[in-house]
C-alpha cells in the first residue's frame, strides 16, 4: 500500500524522543524530511545520522516560525507537517495548578501546532497530496487527577485536528491524529515532575510500555498509505494498559 514517489515533510519536536523516532522512521521509507526543534546541538547529529535536513526553531514563537517557513518552502515543496512538538508540565490539581504550567503546555501543543500548520498549509494545498499530522494523547478524551492541564491542552488540539479534517478536505489536504498512551522517552516524565525517581515510578512494574519507536512507526505507516486513505484518529496503547485508570505493573 505504500506510496513509493519521494515525499518531502517537516517534522517537530525532532531533538529526541517520538520526533526523532519519526524522523527515522520517514527517512527509513524515503521521505526528505526536515527535522525542527529548539536544540540545534540535537538536530545536527541527527542529521548527521539520519540525512535529514536540521533547521533550529522554536514552534511557540512567531517570528522564528515564520523564519522556519520561509527557509523551507525556500527550498521546495512540502508534502506532511508532523505536528509532534508538545509536553506536559506538572501534576498539580486543577485547584492549585500552576497558571504558568498551564499557559506553556497550551502556547506548545494548541497554538505551536496552529501557528505551524498556518504556516504550511498554503505548501500542502499546492502539494496536491498534502497532510497534516497531529501527536496528540490519550489525555485528550480521559480526564485523570492531576491532569487537568495536559488534557486540557491536548483536547484542544485534537479540537483543532478535528476541524481542520472538515476545513481541508476540499483542498485535499489529509488531518490525521495519533494519541498514543503510555510511552517511555527519555524526557517526557522527567520534564513533567523535575524528579527522576518520581518519573522512574511512572513506569514502575509495567513489562513493555509503548516506546517512541513503536509510535513512529504507526506515524509512518499513516503517512504511507496511499492519499485516499485517511486515518482519522489512531489511539496506541501498550498492552498493559487497558485504560487510562488501569494499568498491568508485576511485582507491586
Amino acid at each position: 500500500m505504500t506510496e513509493i514517489t519521494p515525499k518531502r515533510a517537516v517534522v517537530t519536536g525532532a531533538s529526541s524522543g517520538i520526533g526523532a523516532a519519526a524522523v527515522r522512521a520517514l527517512r527509513a521509507s524515503g521521505w526528505d524530511v526536515v527535522a525542527v526543534a529548539r536544540r540545534g546541538d540535537r538536530l545536527q547529529a541527527l542529521a548527521e545520522e539520519t540525512g535529514a535536513e536540521a533547521i533550529a526553531a522554536d514552534v511557540t514563537d512567531d517570528a522564528s516560525v515564520a523564519r522556519l517557513a520561509e527557509q523551507v518552502l525556500a527550498g521546495g515543496g512540502v508534502d506532511a507537517l508532523i505536528n509532534n512538538a508538545g509536553g506536559a508540565f506538572g501534576l498539580d490539581p486543577a485547584a492549585s495548578g500552576r497558571i504558568s504550567d498551564w499557559q506553556r503546555m497550551y502556547d506548545v501543543n494548541v497554538l505551536g501546532a496552529l501557528r505551524m500548520t498556518q504556516a504550511f498549509l498554503p505548501a500542502l494545498r499546492a502539494s496536491g497530496r498534502g497532510s497534516v499530522l497531529l501527536l496528540t494523547s490519550t489525555a485528550a478524551f480521559t480526564a485523570y487527577e492531576g491532569g487537568a492541564g495536559y488534557s486540557a491542552a491536548k483536547s484542544g488540539e485534537e479540537m483543532l485536528a478535528r476541524t481542520l479534517r472538515l476545513e481541508e478536505a476540499e483542498h485535499n489536504v489529509r488531518v490525521i491524529e495519533i494519541a498514543p498512551g503510555m510511552v517511555k522517552t527519555e524526557e517526557f516524565s522527567l520534564n513533567r515532575v523535575g524528579d527522576k525517581e518520581a518519573a522512574d515510578k511512572v513506569y514502575a512494574g509495567v513489562e513493555k510500555p509503548l516506546t517512541a519507536e513503536d509510535v513512529a512507526e504507526v506515524m509512518a505507516f499513516a503517512l504511507n498509505v496511499p492519499h485516499h486513505v485517511n486515518l482519522d484518529q489512531v489511539v496506541l496503547r501498550p498492552l498493559a494498559q487497558a485504560a487510562q485508570h488501569k494499568v498491568i505493573r508485576t511485582g507491586q
